[in-house]
């Protein structure tokens, strides 16, 4: 029972770091451009060797 006094706040401070790093990379961008890296994929740069 001494284990969960200290395993509910470890995960509870683990889910707040994931939220916050969630909100900070909305915040940041991250999510703005989704068709640019489909589409870049498909390009051929010719960096292949041979």
């Amino acid at each position: 029972m001494n284990v969960l006094l200290f395993l509910i706040p470890v995960a509870l401070l683990m889910g707040l770091a994931g939220l916050i790093a969630f909100i900070w990379s909305l915040n940041s961008g991250q999510y703005e451009d989704l068709d640019g890296a489909a589409a870049r994929i498909l390009e051929d740069d010719g960096d292949e060797p041979g």
